[in-house]
């Protein structure tokens, strides 16, 4: 294990790409995908042999520390820290950099999430190994994901000159971020090999990426720095309370990645990834049977179905297809989704509509 060096799992997230799986009582992230364990859950035991569960942190929201840590008890109750409320990522690094900072001021610390699917732990850590190498230099390091075909729902990273190599994998420089492409432009940032997939993951020491707070995101920085004086004391709560609603939201990769001085790219080689970000990335993510299907609940009746993915989490109620072809099927007992699995991302559109009419009792 690598001493001064701490993982921050970001979950505090509620999924809304996975409804109706997905709610208000069920998160993304303890959802069971793969494994027989949750997305928190493998979140935590890939960490195995890099991070003692003393300094694992996790940012989430009140309502749902409970039911974390209950399905990983061995991290403890003080290292969860609460998000009064969404701000983007940016102000939830923050809330752990302090937290870390004042607990040990030569950390480095690793932002991963909760709602990620990676096949290869063991290749993370040396990933993770290899980016601590890398942040020791002052760098703000990203994990890149080698393209494993065009997706047009990752952003990419463009790799500049190269930077030597840490744990045998070799590192970038960070020329350019790039947002979600196209179908044709994601084909050709594929074929060029200059660029990886945008993993959202994130390793630094917590000096340089204060640095960089106060140097890019100066309103930020000052509330980091109200917050970091009464951390641990009696007046904590209350000025979380009181701070926490002034502060703009933002993520951190555009509030501090794009325009941060020293930024490098590690990519993998052979991680397994997925954000699981929406019905279709499953079929990414899941194996399929000789049609292209995919079960995740239930045993459905197929005939003449392909590229279909059912999901029955209801245990008593048989799903049937016949002759389709590429739909997404949702059955939860009070909600049902149908649809075309190109369209997977609207089913946000989906909850918004839900809250817009107060029909709460879905979400």
């Amino acid at each position: 294990m690598v001493e001064n060096y701490y993982a921050v799992i970001m979950a505090g997230g509620s999924g809304t790409r996975l409804w109706p799986l997905s709610r208000h009582d069920r998160p993304k992230q303890s959802l069971i995908v793969s494994g027989g364990k949750s997305l928190f859950q493998h979140a935590v035991t890939r960490l195995d042999g890099l991070f003692p569960a003393e300094r694992i942190l996790i940012v989430t929201v009140a309502e749902q520390v409970g039911m974390l840590h209950d399905q990983c008890p061995e991290i403890p109750a003080e290292n969860y820290i609460i998000e009064p409320q969404p701000k983007g990522t940016a102000s939830v690094v923050g809330l752990a950099s302090i937290a870390i900072q004042t607990r040990d001021p030569q950390a480095t610390m690793a932002i991963l999430t909760a709602d990620h699917l990676v096949q290869n732990a063991a290749h993370l850590r040396q990933l993770l190994r290899g980016a601590y190498g890398l942040a020791q230099e002052d760098f703000l390091v990203t994990l890149g994901v080698t393209p494993a075909f065009p997706a047009t729902g990752y952003g990419y990273i463009q790799k500049g000159d190269p930077l030597g190599e840490y744990e045998g994998l070799s590192a970038f420089r960070v020329r350019k971020f790039k947002e979600k492409p196209d179908s044709e432009l994601a084909k050709r940032l594929v074929r060029d090999g200059e660029h990886v997939w945008n993993s959202g993951m994130f390793i630094w020491k917590v000096s340089s990426v204060m640095a960089e707070f106060q140097r890019q995101m100066p309103e930020l920085y000052a509330k980091l720095e109200t917050l970091r004086r009464v951390w641990l004391t009696e007046e904590q709560t209350a000025t979380l309370e009181r701070v926490w609603p002034t502060i703009h939201p933002q993520t951190i990769d555009y509030g501090i990645m794009e325009q941060a001085e020293k930024v490098a790219v590690l990519p993998s080689l052979d991680l397994g990834w997925s954000d699981v970000g929406s019905w279709e990335s499953m079929f990414d993510s899941l194996d399929g049977d000789a049609d292209g299907n995919v079960v995740m609940r239930g045993t459905p009746l197929t005939i003449d179905t392909q590229g279909t993915l059912i999901c029955g989490d209801t245990p008593d109620r048989l799903i049937v297809t016949i002759g389709v072809k590429d739909l997404v099927i949702v059955d939860t007992g009070n909600a049902l989704l149908v649809c075309d699995r190109k369209d997977s991302q609207k089913v946000r559109d989906v909850v918004r509509l839900l809250k817009e009419s107060g029909q709460e009792d879905y979400l």
